[in-house]
């Protein structure tokens, strides 16, 4: 019908099938591109979570070998329940969360931690559902079943993230709000100019080109741009071990310029193990380590039982002690096969009426260090130092010089005092120090970073660090820490390496130049397109865009978005660096403020009394002052300070 509306002349009916040919065309183009426009979302995102599907995969073997009545049998995966004993065997998968009871193997992780290299685990260890036995076979006691898996919480969290919006996927709706309304606008003016001003067959040349606005101008392409990278991302995170908890995080974390890393159980182990050992010849080495085990086996300190650990992985015999004493403050004595064993610092020899000389030098270096020496003596006799520390994690170093290279500010914080600090912070080329802050003031030391218009991260594994990692702009737990820290940070490390740190802001990084790259591909054929669908070059150059063409390069727009989000895909977390470079010896900062209640005190104590009224005021706002017989008094107003004058002694008694 709308075809019959064209002019007719001589060549009418071969205009009017030309305009219901072209018009049809428009319809079908637009159709067609309908149809490609629905399935590339359901196309795109079964492409971007690809590789998320493999842990999916991966939720361990569709059964378990169970010990029923002293018999093993095999039944479901789905009925494995907490307190079962499970059988698995070299090659198998382990079905569920639990403890080894009895055997002991190596394990391939990968597929929870990102680490490529086994890990060997034993009596009392903890094993992950859906990790690989290797080599023996061994019995666990099923302690977390179903949906409270290690790898369901994973993929939960993942699914979460992947469904969240990022805050740049704002802007980009924001855009689309605009940007929408205003190609209807294009589209409804070309309609009007080309049926005023258009060639013969005006109508039909109008409407083909009004449609073709609409066809290429499809933002389709605008709202796959963020979220298919999204997707891909904390894919990719999972994969390496980094578990994101939202798109807002992901994306914050490529700003982040300062991260706040906390000592013990971060850079540390966080547990003490023992360092050094020497032994000035009264004893062998060994033999100086089973006595001083021998004696701290009873003392149940922390420091004692990373020795008495020591002794036992050496395969020494302890023996049983007599006569043991604890000495406050000093260390401990005791009789040892015979020989006299004094274990502690030097007070505790020198009461003993043992020379010290020898060793102290020795605990001095050791100190300075960071570690916490203890000096022994034999029958009287000075008989060595033994040293313990909390070491630091074998990638802590290179982590930090790989986040330095990023541009990152770097700054350790922990409570432990100024030496022990500096010792830290040297042997991981760390140079701005955080030291003898208490648990409760982390949180201020983040904000204080936060007012110095710092993107800032925290990383904590701990109880007292939640407060931290929720003040931060992203809070990074260490997976082997608290549930609480956990529970408190956006980003979550399974494997508990520092260097995962490094993975998560590179990959952060690497998500949003793809968005920016998603966002240019969306806009750049719309950009191009617009003005040659609406016919601005026709007058000029004859240049015209066929609806088909538009439907064609729309489609190509939203492919392209498609197939560069899945280039994150290749993303390879980078290489440690600097992993056996030498110790930093250049300045290092070590700031240690005062508590919020030390301030408080210091405040309080700068503090007088008005006399005359009893008011607690600080001298330096004081509205006046007055000197008698000596001493300076100050006073909350003149009515007060006019008062005393006219009775000092009465004040003053």
């Amino acid at each position: 019908m709308l075809a019959e509306l064209v002019p007719a002349d001589a060549d009418g009916q071969v205009k009017r099938a030309a305009g219901r040919f072209a018009l049809v065309a428009a319809a079908g183009e637009l159709a067609i591109h309908a149809g490609v426009i629905s399935w590339e979302p359901g196309e795109a995102c079964r492409a971007a979570t690809s590789c998320f599907e493999a842990w999916l995969e991966a939720r361990g073997g569709s059964g378990a070998s169970e010990i029923r009545d002293g018999t093993e049998q095999d039944i479901p995966v789905e009925q494995v329940l907490f307190g079962d004993i499970i059988v698995v065997r070299p090659g198998e998968k382990v079905p569920v969360d639990g403890e080894i009871i009895e055997g002991q193997s190596t394990l391939d992780e990968s597929m929870v931690t990102g680490e490529s290299m086994p890990v060997s685990k034993g009596e009392g260890d903890i094993v992950v559902g859906a990790t690989v036995n290797q080599t023996g076979a061994f019995r666990i006691r099923a302690t977390r079943v179903g949906k409270d898996t290690m790898l369901s919480q994973i993929i939960k969290l993942v699914e979460q993230a992947q469904a969240s919006k990022a805050p740049i996927q704002g802007l980009a709706d924001l855009i689309a709000s605009y940007f929408v309304p205003a190609v209807i606008f294009i589209a409804i003016v070309t309609f009007v100019v080309w049926f005023n001003f258009g060639p013969e067959g005006a109508l039909t040349f109008a409407l083909v080109t009004a449609v073709t606005v609409l066809v290429i101008a499809c933002p389709c392409a605008l709202g796959l741009a963020t979220p298919l990278s999204i997707m891909v991302g904390t894919g990719k995170g999972a994969e390496n071990g980094i578990l994101i908890r939202s798109a807002e995080a992901l994306e914050t974390a490529h700003k982040m310029n300062a991260i706040i890393l906390d000592k013990t159980g971060t850079i540390t182990e966080g547990k003490p193990s023992l360092t050094d050992l020497q032994s000035t010849g009264v004893v062998s080495e060994d033999e100086l380590l089973r006595l001083v085990a021998s004696a701290e086996r009873s003392s149940e300190h922390p420091l004692g039982l990373a020795i008495v650990g020591e002794a036992e992985k050496r395969g020494l015999n302890l023996s049983e002690v007599a006569g043991f004493q604890s000495v406050t403050g000093k260390g401990i004595q005791t009789t040892i096969d015979g020989r006299r064993v004094l274990v502690g610092n030097a007070r505790l020899l020198a009461d003993a009426g043992i020379s010290t000389e020898d060793l102290e030098q020795t605990a001095a270096s050791l100190a300075a260090e960071g570690k916490t020496p203890m000096l022994v003596a034999l029958d009287s006799n000075p008989a060595g130092v033994i040293a313990v520390a909390d070491t630091v994690r074998l990638t802590s170093r290179a982590a930090i010089a790989t986040l330095k290279r990023l541009g990152i500010e770097v700054v350790m914080i922990t409570g432990d005092n100024r030496r022990t600090a500096e010792a830290i912070a040297r042997q991981v080329g760390i140079d701005r120090v955080l030291a003898e802050v208490l648990p409760e003031d982390k949180a201020l030391e983040v904000k204080r970073l936060q007012q110095d218009d710092k993107i800032v991260g925290m990383v904590g594994d701990g109880i007292n660090d939640a407060p931290a990692l929720a003040q931060a702009d992203v809070g990074i737990a260490i997976g082997t820490g608290t549930d609480v820290a956990i529970e408190a940070a956006d980003v979550t490390l399974i494997s508990g390496d520092l260097h995962g740190v490094v993975t998560a802001i590179t990959l952060s990084r690497a998500v949003m130049r793809n968005i920016r790259q998603n966002l240019f591909f969306a806009f750049g054929y719309n950009t191009l397109g617009v003005p040659v669908a609406a016919g601005v070059f026709y007058p000029v150059i004859g240049l015209l865009l066929s609806p088909m063409i538009a439907a064609a390069a729309m489609s190509l727009s939203s492919l392209s978005v498609v197939a560069n989000a899945n280039r994150l895909r290749s993303y390879k977390r980078p290489s440690p660096e600097l992993a056996g470079a030498a110790a930093d010896t250049s300045p290092i900062a070590v700031e240690v403020r005062p508590s919020e209640q030390q301030q408080e005190e210091e405040a309080m104590a700068e503090r007088v009394t008005d006399l005359v009224c009893g008011m607690e005021i600080d001298p330096k706002t004081a509205a006046t002052k007055m000197d008698y017989q000596g001493t300076t008094y100050f006073f909350c107003s003149d009515a007060c300070h006019n008062r005393f004058m006219s009775e000092p002694e009465k004040y003053t008694k």
